[in-house]
């Protein structure tokens, strides 16, 4: 018997050995530009649209997908060095993924700008279904203590900063790479639909009535989907106690993922860019349960057009980052 496998055995260890220079050669990927979506619907191409596939239509059509252990989905990746993956829902899920993404000797990040992404949630008086918002701060809203109103005299604030997470619940993203992405996009022309345009009837708000538009301010994250004009007037509060800008969106993910990002690389390169699918809260007439679960159509509409709207702001930044990465690849070129 002995006799007998020593020469399969050999053999094998020869194929081995063949394989190694090639397995030493392999280089990671450079990765310029990093795309980050929590969720997909269905299929990655060719059914309905979840925040992934415009950009998986665009940039990795095709594209092999690279599995990482511990990420939701697999990465895609290009020639030009711009990658992408569905990190999952919530803060959890997302930054599990992205530091499994991260970690993985496959992908070089050294000199990677990130741009999250996804829809979200707006406020009335601050933005409409269908507008994309560039985040300058993002914001932890769950990080902190909470109590029923009733519990303390009328009037006064029902959240109260929680110690030792000053590091960890408030990100100011790089003023100039915010402004940098904001003079890139903001002259993209953005779509609109006819139940959006109606359902925008329903609010007195200016902002709330006006039509797609590109803008900048904070982003709230809480897997807390909190919704109504009580707490949507907190959510602005804790924006202001922090000092942040004024909170214009609200979603899931950006503050856990700059969190795990700045621990490897920094957060001088993320961007967070959101489009408005919601408002925080229902009209003047609807209660918040009800806006919460609308009837059949009662819903706001625009939702592939936010998704549309999105990819064309967030690949006007990724596109100048691939064609002028000589400039990019250091930092934000100057003007």
């Amino acid at each position: 018997m002995k006799e007998r496998t020593m020469p399969v055995l050999r053999a094998a260890l020869l194929t081995t050995l063949a394989t190694l220079p090639a397995l030493a050669q392999a280089e990671p990927v450079k990765v310029k530009v990093f795309v980050g979506s929590m969720f997909e619907i269905g299929e990655m191409t060719g059914d309905r649209a979840g925040e992934f596939q415009y950009w998986f239509d665009d940039y990795w059509s095709d594209a092999t997908p690279i599995e990482v252990a511990g990420a939701a989905q697999p990465v895609y990746c290009n020639d030009d060095g711009v990658c992408g993956a569905v990190l999952g829902m919530g803060k959890v899920a997302s930054s599990a993924s992205m530091m499994a993404i991260l970690l993985n000797p496959a992908f070089d990040f050294s000199q990677s700008y990130y741009l999250l992404t996804g829809v979200a949630g707006t406020p009335p008086s601050r933005g409409t279904i269908g507008s994309v918002f560039w985040g300058s701060w993002l914001v932890d809203y769950d990080l902190g203590h909470r109590w029923a109103e009733g519990e303390v005299p009328e009037g006064d604030p029902l959240f109260m900063p929680r110690k030792g997470y000053e590091a960890v619940r408030l990100f100011q993203l790089d003023p100039a790479l915010t402004a940098r992405a904001m003079e890139l996009s903001g002259g993209v022309t953005l779509v609109d639909s006819e139940d959006a345009k109606a359902y925008r009837l329903r609010y007195p708000d200016e902002a709330a009535l006006a039509a797609p538009s590109v803008g900048v301010g904070t982003h709230m994250t809480g897997d807390t989907f909190f919704h109504g004009p009580g707490l949507s007037e907190e959510a602005q509060y804790i924006a202001k106690l922090y000092e942040a800008d004024d909170y214009v969106i609200t979603e899931m993910e950006a503050a856990a993922l700059a969190q795990v990002i700045g621990r490897l690389h920094g957060t001088d390169r993320i961007l967070s860019l959101r489009g408005a699918v919601n408002f925080d809260q229902g009209n003047p007439n609807e209660t918040t349960l009800a806006h919460l679960d609308p009837a059949p159509g009662e819903t706001a509409g625009g939702f592939d057009e936010t998704l549309q709207n999105i990819h064309a702001v967030g690949a006007a930044v990724v596109d100048d980052m691939v064609v002028h990465w000589d400039e990019w690849a250091a930092g934000v070129p100057a003007k």
